[in-house]
Protein backbone atom coordinates (compact mmCIF):
# COMPACT_ATOMS: atom_id res chain seq x y z
CA UNK A 1 0.00 0.00 0.00
CA UNK A 2 2.88 2.36 0.76
CA UNK A 3 4.31 1.75 -2.69
CA UNK A 4 0.96 2.61 -4.31
CA UNK A 5 0.69 5.84 -2.31
CA UNK A 6 4.24 6.83 -3.33
CA UNK A 7 3.44 6.06 -6.99
CA UNK A 8 0.25 8.15 -6.93
CA UNK A 9 2.06 11.07 -5.30
CA UNK A 10 4.81 10.95 -7.89
CA UNK A 11 2.29 10.98 -10.74
CA UNK A 12 0.57 14.02 -9.20
CA UNK A 13 3.77 16.06 -9.05
CA UNK A 14 3.54 17.15 -12.67
CA UNK A 15 -0.13 16.84 -13.61
CA UNK A 16 0.37 18.45 -17.02
CA UNK A 17 2.99 15.90 -18.07
CA UNK A 18 0.95 13.02 -16.65
CA UNK A 19 -2.18 14.23 -18.45
CA UNK A 20 -0.41 14.69 -21.80
CA UNK A 21 1.16 11.23 -21.50
CA UNK A 22 -2.25 9.71 -20.76
CA UNK A 23 -3.85 11.49 -23.72
CA UNK A 24 -1.07 10.43 -26.10
CA UNK A 25 -1.27 6.82 -24.89
CA UNK A 26 -5.07 6.79 -25.18
CA UNK A 27 -4.94 8.13 -28.73
CA UNK A 28 -2.42 5.52 -29.85
CA UNK A 29 -4.37 2.71 -28.14
CA UNK A 30 -7.48 4.00 -29.94
CA UNK A 31 -5.70 3.78 -33.30
CA UNK A 32 -4.37 0.29 -32.66
CA UNK A 33 -7.69 -0.99 -31.25
CA UNK A 34 -9.58 0.32 -34.29
CA UNK A 35 -7.17 -1.32 -36.73
CA UNK A 36 -7.08 -4.59 -34.81
CA UNK A 37 -10.89 -4.62 -34.77
CA UNK A 38 -10.95 -4.55 -38.58
CA UNK A 39 -8.30 -7.27 -38.92
CA UNK A 40 -9.87 -9.41 -36.17
CA UNK A 41 -13.33 -9.29 -37.78
CA UNK A 42 -12.01 -10.12 -41.24
CA UNK A 43 -10.04 -13.06 -39.84
CA UNK A 44 -13.20 -14.34 -38.14
CA UNK A 45 -15.14 -14.04 -41.40
CA UNK A 46 -12.46 -15.87 -43.37
CA UNK A 47 -11.91 -18.57 -40.75
CA UNK A 48 -13.35 -21.93 -41.79
CA UNK A 49 -15.90 -23.22 -39.30
CA UNK A 50 -16.39 -26.89 -38.54
CA UNK A 51 -19.97 -26.52 -37.30
CA UNK A 52 -23.01 -24.50 -38.36
CA UNK A 53 -21.46 -23.74 -41.75
CA UNK A 54 -22.88 -21.36 -44.32
CA UNK A 55 -22.54 -22.49 -47.91
CA UNK A 56 -22.91 -20.11 -50.86
CA UNK A 57 -24.25 -21.26 -54.23
CA UNK A 58 -23.54 -18.98 -57.20
CA UNK A 59 -23.14 -19.17 -60.95
CA UNK A 60 -19.88 -20.95 -61.75
CA UNK A 61 -18.45 -19.00 -64.67
CA UNK A 62 -19.78 -15.45 -64.28
CA UNK A 63 -19.53 -12.53 -61.89
CA UNK A 64 -22.00 -11.16 -60.96
CA UNK A 65 -23.91 -14.40 -60.59
CA UNK A 66 -27.19 -14.46 -62.59
CA UNK A 67 -29.07 -17.71 -62.15
CA UNK A 68 -32.71 -18.48 -63.09
CA UNK A 69 -35.09 -18.09 -60.16
CA UNK A 70 -36.36 -21.57 -61.02
CA UNK A 71 -33.16 -22.86 -59.39
CA UNK A 72 -34.25 -21.48 -56.01
CA UNK A 73 -36.60 -24.26 -54.87
CA UNK A 74 -34.19 -27.13 -55.56
CA UNK A 75 -31.07 -25.29 -54.33
CA UNK A 76 -32.84 -24.40 -51.08
CA UNK A 77 -33.18 -28.14 -50.46
CA UNK A 78 -29.54 -28.78 -51.33
CA UNK A 79 -30.57 -30.56 -54.55
CA UNK A 80 -31.69 -33.51 -52.42
CA UNK A 81 -33.41 -36.02 -54.73
CA UNK A 82 -33.03 -39.48 -53.25
CA UNK A 83 -33.03 -41.20 -49.85
CA UNK A 84 -29.87 -40.47 -47.92
CA UNK A 85 -29.35 -37.02 -49.44
CA UNK A 86 -28.85 -34.21 -46.92
CA UNK A 87 -31.27 -31.28 -46.71
CA UNK A 88 -29.77 -28.01 -45.33
CA UNK A 89 -30.93 -26.83 -41.92
CA UNK A 90 -31.95 -23.46 -43.37
CA UNK A 91 -31.64 -21.43 -46.56
CA UNK A 92 -31.94 -17.93 -48.01
CA UNK A 93 -32.20 -16.68 -51.59
CA UNK A 94 -30.67 -13.39 -52.70
CA UNK A 95 -31.87 -11.18 -55.54
CA UNK A 96 -30.66 -7.64 -56.15
CA UNK A 97 -32.58 -4.58 -57.23
CA UNK A 98 -30.97 -1.15 -57.57
CA UNK A 99 -32.18 2.22 -58.71
CA UNK A 100 -32.55 5.89 -57.98
CA UNK A 101 -35.31 7.99 -56.49
CA UNK A 102 -34.39 10.89 -58.78
CA UNK A 103 -33.93 9.70 -62.40
CA UNK A 104 -33.38 13.26 -63.63
CA UNK A 105 -30.14 13.54 -61.62
CA UNK A 106 -27.58 10.75 -61.54
CA UNK A 107 -26.31 11.54 -58.06
CA UNK A 108 -25.06 9.10 -55.46
CA UNK A 109 -27.39 10.44 -52.77
CA UNK A 110 -30.47 9.24 -54.65
CA UNK A 111 -29.27 5.69 -55.30
CA UNK A 112 -30.67 2.80 -53.27
CA UNK A 113 -29.59 -0.84 -53.53
CA UNK A 114 -32.00 -3.54 -52.33
CA UNK A 115 -31.49 -7.10 -51.17
CA UNK A 116 -34.66 -8.87 -52.31
CA UNK A 117 -35.30 -11.85 -50.04
CA UNK A 118 -37.83 -13.65 -47.88
CA UNK A 119 -38.44 -11.50 -44.77
CA UNK A 120 -38.60 -14.57 -42.50
CA UNK A 121 -35.01 -15.45 -43.41
CA UNK A 122 -33.41 -12.12 -42.48
CA UNK A 123 -33.07 -12.71 -38.72
CA UNK A 124 -31.97 -16.38 -38.74
CA UNK A 125 -29.72 -16.27 -41.80
CA UNK A 126 -28.24 -12.79 -42.26
CA UNK A 127 -24.96 -11.89 -40.57
CA UNK A 128 -25.95 -9.89 -37.46
CA UNK A 129 -29.58 -10.66 -38.35
CA UNK A 130 -30.40 -10.91 -34.65
CA UNK A 131 -30.04 -7.12 -34.41
CA UNK A 132 -33.13 -6.58 -36.60
CA UNK A 133 -36.40 -5.78 -34.83
CA UNK A 134 -38.85 -8.72 -35.29
CA UNK A 135 -41.80 -6.29 -35.44
CA UNK A 136 -40.12 -4.46 -38.32
CA UNK A 137 -39.57 -7.76 -40.14
CA UNK A 138 -43.25 -8.60 -39.61
CA UNK A 139 -44.20 -5.30 -41.26
CA UNK A 140 -42.02 -6.11 -44.25
CA UNK A 141 -43.61 -9.54 -44.50
CA UNK A 142 -47.12 -8.13 -44.33
CA UNK A 143 -46.56 -5.28 -46.78
CA UNK A 144 -45.22 -6.56 -50.08
CA UNK A 145 -44.08 -3.10 -51.21
CA UNK A 146 -42.43 -2.42 -47.87
CA UNK A 147 -38.77 -1.45 -47.56
CA UNK A 148 -36.25 -1.47 -44.71
CA UNK A 149 -33.43 0.98 -45.40
CA UNK A 150 -30.19 1.78 -43.57
CA UNK A 151 -29.88 4.93 -41.48
CA UNK A 152 -27.11 6.55 -43.55
CA UNK A 153 -28.85 5.74 -46.82
CA UNK A 154 -32.08 7.31 -45.52
CA UNK A 155 -30.16 10.41 -44.44
CA UNK A 156 -28.51 10.69 -47.87
CA UNK A 157 -31.89 10.30 -49.58
CA UNK A 158 -33.48 12.76 -47.12
CA UNK A 159 -36.22 10.27 -46.30
CA UNK A 160 -37.51 8.68 -43.11
CA UNK A 161 -39.65 5.76 -41.94
CA UNK A 162 -43.21 6.11 -43.22
CA UNK A 163 -42.29 7.93 -46.44
CA UNK A 164 -43.24 6.67 -49.90
CA UNK A 165 -40.55 6.48 -52.59
CA UNK A 166 -40.55 5.57 -56.28
CA UNK A 167 -37.39 3.81 -57.46
CA UNK A 168 -36.42 3.95 -61.13
CA UNK A 169 -34.42 0.77 -61.67
CA UNK A 170 -30.90 0.77 -63.04
CA UNK A 171 -30.46 -2.98 -63.49
CA UNK A 172 -34.05 -3.97 -64.35
CA UNK A 173 -34.87 -1.39 -67.00
CA UNK A 174 -38.61 -0.70 -67.11
CA UNK A 175 -39.27 -2.24 -63.67
CA UNK A 176 -39.87 0.87 -61.57
CA UNK A 177 -41.29 0.18 -58.10
CA UNK A 178 -43.07 2.19 -55.42
CA UNK A 179 -42.04 1.48 -51.83
CA UNK A 180 -43.25 2.40 -48.38
CA UNK A 181 -40.39 2.65 -45.87
CA UNK A 182 -41.53 0.46 -42.96
CA UNK A 183 -38.32 0.36 -40.95
CA UNK A 184 -34.69 1.33 -40.50
CA UNK A 185 -31.81 -1.13 -40.48
CA UNK A 186 -29.98 -1.46 -37.14
CA UNK A 187 -26.93 0.76 -36.85
CA UNK A 188 -23.84 -0.92 -38.23
CA UNK A 189 -23.17 -3.14 -41.22
CA UNK A 190 -26.35 -2.30 -43.12
CA UNK A 191 -26.29 1.50 -42.82
CA UNK A 192 -26.05 1.87 -46.61
CA UNK A 193 -28.21 -1.12 -47.57
CA UNK A 194 -31.91 -1.76 -48.10
CA UNK A 195 -34.19 -4.81 -47.92
CA UNK A 196 -37.34 -5.62 -49.91
CA UNK A 197 -39.73 -8.55 -50.24
CA UNK A 198 -38.57 -10.86 -53.02
CA UNK A 199 -42.17 -11.49 -54.10
CA UNK A 200 -42.55 -7.81 -54.98
CA UNK A 201 -39.74 -8.03 -57.54
CA UNK A 202 -40.90 -11.37 -58.94
CA UNK A 203 -44.49 -10.17 -59.25
CA UNK A 204 -43.29 -7.04 -61.06
CA UNK A 205 -41.43 -9.22 -63.58
CA UNK A 206 -44.60 -11.25 -64.17
CA UNK A 207 -46.56 -8.03 -64.64
CA UNK A 208 -44.00 -6.82 -67.16
CA UNK A 209 -44.52 -10.01 -69.17
CA UNK A 210 -48.30 -9.57 -69.18
CA UNK A 211 -48.04 -5.94 -70.25
CA UNK A 212 -45.65 -6.80 -73.11
CA UNK A 213 -47.82 -9.44 -74.80
CA UNK A 214 -46.08 -12.39 -73.20
CA UNK A 215 -42.55 -11.16 -73.84
CA UNK A 216 -40.45 -11.62 -70.71
CA UNK A 217 -38.08 -9.01 -69.35
CA UNK A 218 -34.50 -9.49 -70.65
CA UNK A 219 -33.36 -10.35 -67.12
CA UNK A 220 -36.39 -12.44 -66.16
CA UNK A 221 -34.33 -15.63 -66.26
CA UNK A 222 -31.30 -14.11 -64.52
CA UNK A 223 -32.67 -12.76 -61.25
CA UNK A 224 -31.19 -15.14 -58.67
CA UNK A 225 -27.86 -13.83 -57.42
CA UNK A 226 -26.96 -16.45 -54.85
CA UNK A 227 -28.36 -18.91 -52.33
CA UNK A 228 -27.15 -19.33 -48.76
CA UNK A 229 -27.45 -22.73 -47.13
CA UNK A 230 -26.81 -23.59 -43.49
CA UNK A 231 -25.42 -27.05 -42.81
CA UNK A 232 -24.42 -28.58 -39.47
CA UNK A 233 -20.88 -29.76 -40.25
CA UNK A 234 -18.07 -29.95 -42.79
CA UNK A 235 -19.13 -33.49 -43.66
CA UNK A 236 -22.67 -32.29 -44.38
CA UNK A 237 -21.30 -29.42 -46.46
CA UNK A 238 -19.22 -31.81 -48.57
CA UNK A 239 -22.25 -33.98 -49.30
CA UNK A 240 -24.55 -31.05 -50.06
CA UNK A 241 -21.88 -29.57 -52.33
CA UNK A 242 -21.60 -32.86 -54.21
CA UNK A 243 -25.39 -33.07 -54.52
CA UNK A 244 -25.53 -29.61 -56.08
CA UNK A 245 -22.46 -29.83 -58.29
CA UNK A 246 -23.49 -33.24 -59.69
CA UNK A 247 -27.15 -32.40 -60.20
CA UNK A 248 -28.33 -32.38 -63.84
CA UNK A 249 -30.76 -29.58 -62.94
CA UNK A 250 -28.04 -26.92 -62.76
CA UNK A 251 -26.14 -27.05 -66.03
CA UNK A 252 -27.27 -23.98 -68.00
CA UNK A 253 -25.87 -22.02 -66.33
CA UNK A 254 -23.60 -24.21 -64.21
CA UNK A 255 -23.31 -23.45 -60.48
CA UNK A 256 -20.70 -23.82 -57.77
CA UNK A 257 -21.04 -24.38 -54.04
CA UNK A 258 -18.43 -23.12 -51.57
CA UNK A 259 -18.19 -22.12 -47.94
CA UNK A 260 -18.96 -18.52 -47.04
CA UNK A 261 -15.31 -17.84 -46.20
CA UNK A 262 -14.14 -19.22 -49.55
CA UNK A 263 -16.74 -17.15 -51.37
CA UNK A 264 -15.79 -13.92 -49.61
CA UNK A 265 -12.03 -14.49 -49.89
CA UNK A 266 -11.66 -13.43 -53.55
CA UNK A 267 -13.51 -10.18 -52.85
CA UNK A 268 -10.97 -9.32 -50.14
CA UNK A 269 -7.93 -10.31 -52.20
CA UNK A 270 -7.65 -6.85 -53.78
CA UNK A 271 -7.41 -5.33 -50.29
CA UNK A 272 -4.63 -7.67 -49.18
CA UNK A 273 -1.73 -5.20 -49.61
CA UNK A 274 -3.70 -2.44 -47.93
CA UNK A 275 -4.53 -4.64 -44.93
CA UNK A 276 -0.93 -5.84 -44.73
CA UNK A 277 0.13 -2.19 -44.50
CA UNK A 278 -2.12 -1.85 -41.47
CA UNK A 279 -0.90 -5.05 -39.86
CA UNK A 280 2.82 -4.85 -40.50
CA UNK A 281 3.46 -1.09 -40.63
CA UNK A 282 0.80 0.97 -38.87
CA UNK A 283 0.43 -1.21 -35.76
CA UNK A 284 4.20 -1.61 -35.12
CA UNK A 285 4.75 2.14 -35.66
CA UNK A 286 1.95 3.00 -33.23
CA UNK A 287 3.27 0.47 -30.73
CA UNK A 288 6.80 1.87 -30.98
CA UNK A 289 5.53 5.43 -30.61
CA UNK A 290 3.66 4.48 -27.43
CA UNK A 291 6.86 3.02 -25.97
CA UNK A 292 8.79 6.22 -26.78
CA UNK A 293 6.07 8.46 -25.29
CA UNK A 294 6.06 6.59 -21.98
CA UNK A 295 9.85 6.21 -21.90
CA UNK A 296 10.31 9.94 -22.47
CA UNK A 297 7.80 10.91 -19.78
CA UNK A 298 9.30 8.55 -17.18
CA UNK A 299 12.87 9.55 -18.10
CA UNK A 300 12.07 13.23 -17.51
CA UNK A 301 10.51 12.38 -14.17
CA UNK A 302 13.53 10.33 -13.10
CA UNK A 303 16.03 13.04 -14.08
CA UNK A 304 14.09 15.62 -12.06
CA UNK A 305 14.06 13.33 -9.01
CA UNK A 306 17.66 12.10 -8.84
CA UNK A 307 18.09 13.67 -5.40
CA UNK A 308 14.95 11.91 -4.21
CA UNK A 309 16.26 8.59 -5.51
CA UNK A 310 19.51 9.16 -3.60
CA UNK A 311 17.57 9.91 -0.41
CA UNK A 312 15.55 6.70 -0.84
CA UNK A 313 18.76 4.70 -1.10
CA UNK A 314 20.16 6.38 2.02
CA UNK A 315 16.94 5.42 3.83
CA UNK A 316 17.53 1.78 2.96
CA UNK A 317 15.68 1.26 -0.36
CA UNK A 318 17.32 -1.41 -2.47
CA UNK A 319 17.87 -0.91 -6.26
CA UNK A 320 15.07 -3.39 -6.97
CA UNK A 321 12.64 -1.38 -4.85
CA UNK A 322 13.57 1.82 -6.66
CA UNK A 323 13.03 0.10 -10.01
CA UNK A 324 9.66 -1.17 -8.78
CA UNK A 325 8.57 2.38 -7.91
CA UNK A 326 9.54 3.76 -11.32
CA UNK A 327 8.06 0.88 -13.28
CA UNK A 328 4.93 1.00 -11.11
CA UNK A 329 4.34 4.59 -12.19
CA UNK A 330 4.60 3.63 -15.85
CA UNK A 331 2.44 0.52 -15.50
CA UNK A 332 -0.29 2.37 -13.63
CA UNK A 333 -0.24 5.20 -16.17
CA UNK A 334 -0.15 2.90 -19.20
CA UNK A 335 -2.66 0.36 -17.91
CA UNK A 336 -5.31 2.88 -16.89
CA UNK A 337 -4.85 4.88 -20.10
CA UNK A 338 -5.12 1.77 -22.27
CA UNK A 339 -8.20 0.48 -20.47
CA UNK A 340 -9.89 3.90 -20.57
CA UNK A 341 -9.16 4.24 -24.30
CA UNK A 342 -10.50 0.74 -25.06
CA UNK A 343 -13.66 1.45 -23.06
CA UNK A 344 -14.32 4.71 -24.92
CA UNK A 345 -13.60 3.01 -28.25
CA UNK A 346 -15.95 0.10 -27.49
CA UNK A 347 -18.93 2.10 -26.28
CA UNK A 348 -18.29 5.13 -28.50
CA UNK A 349 -18.21 3.22 -31.78
CA UNK A 350 -20.72 0.48 -31.01
CA UNK A 351 -23.42 2.71 -29.52
CA UNK A 352 -23.24 5.49 -32.10
CA UNK A 353 -22.04 3.94 -35.37
CA UNK A 354 -22.44 0.22 -34.79
CA UNK A 355 -18.69 -0.27 -34.99
CA UNK A 356 -15.58 1.11 -36.67
CA UNK A 357 -16.67 2.72 -39.97
CA UNK A 358 -14.33 1.50 -42.70
CA UNK A 359 -15.08 0.34 -46.23
CA UNK A 360 -13.51 -3.00 -47.18
CA UNK A 361 -15.20 -4.72 -50.15
CA UNK A 362 -18.89 -4.82 -49.14
CA UNK A 363 -18.19 -4.36 -45.42
CA UNK A 364 -18.81 -0.82 -44.23
CA UNK A 365 -18.54 -1.13 -40.45
CA UNK A 366 -16.76 -3.44 -38.01
CA UNK A 367 -18.25 -3.91 -34.51
CA UNK A 368 -15.68 -3.53 -31.75
CA UNK A 369 -15.54 -6.89 -29.89
CA UNK A 370 -15.53 -7.28 -26.11
CA UNK A 371 -11.90 -8.43 -26.40
CA UNK A 372 -11.04 -4.76 -26.99
CA UNK A 373 -10.92 -4.23 -23.21
CA UNK A 374 -8.09 -6.75 -22.94
CA UNK A 375 -6.38 -5.33 -26.02
CA UNK A 376 -6.36 -1.83 -24.51
CA UNK A 377 -5.20 -2.99 -21.10
CA UNK A 378 -2.53 -5.26 -22.62
CA UNK A 379 -1.27 -2.55 -24.97
CA UNK A 380 -1.05 -0.03 -22.14
CA UNK A 381 0.75 -2.38 -19.76
CA UNK A 382 3.03 -3.84 -22.43
CA UNK A 383 4.24 -0.53 -23.77
CA UNK A 384 4.58 0.87 -20.25
CA UNK A 385 6.71 -2.08 -19.22
CA UNK A 386 9.01 -1.80 -22.24
CA UNK A 387 9.18 1.98 -22.04
CA UNK A 388 10.05 2.06 -18.34
CA UNK A 389 12.87 -0.49 -18.28
CA UNK A 390 15.55 2.05 -19.24
CA UNK A 391 14.42 4.85 -16.89
CA UNK A 392 13.91 2.37 -14.02
CA UNK A 393 17.42 0.98 -14.46
CA UNK A 394 18.81 4.51 -14.55
CA UNK A 395 16.98 5.42 -11.33
CA UNK A 396 18.24 2.33 -9.51
CA UNK A 397 21.83 3.14 -10.58
CA UNK A 398 21.87 6.55 -8.87
CA UNK A 399 24.81 6.87 -6.43
CA UNK A 400 23.98 8.96 -3.35
CA UNK A 401 27.57 10.11 -2.90
CA UNK A 402 27.74 11.63 -6.39
CA UNK A 403 24.33 13.32 -6.06
CA UNK A 404 25.07 14.86 -2.65
CA UNK A 405 28.54 15.97 -3.78
CA UNK A 406 26.94 18.01 -6.55
CA UNK A 407 24.37 19.47 -4.15
CA UNK A 408 27.11 20.47 -1.71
Amino acid sequence: MKYIILILRNLRRNLLRTTLTCVATMFLVFIVTSVVTILYTLNLILAEKTKDLKAIVTERWQIPSQMPFSYAASLSQGAARKPGDIVPDDHMTWQFYGGTIDPTKSIREGIVFFFAMEPDKIIPMMDEGETFDPEMIAKLKGKKNGAIIGKKRLAAMQRRVGDQITVTSMNYKGINLEFEIVGECPIGRYDQSAFMHRDYLNDALEKYKREHKGEAHPLANKTLGLVWLRVPSTEAFSQVSDQIMNSPDFTIPAVKCETASSGIGPWLESYKDFLNLFQYVLIPVAFGTMILVIANAISLSVRERRTEMAVLKVLGFQPGQVRLLVMGEALLLGGLSGLASATLTYYGFNSTLGGVPFMVAFFTVFPVPAQAFWWGLGLGLGTALLGSIGPAWSASSVKPSEVFAKVA
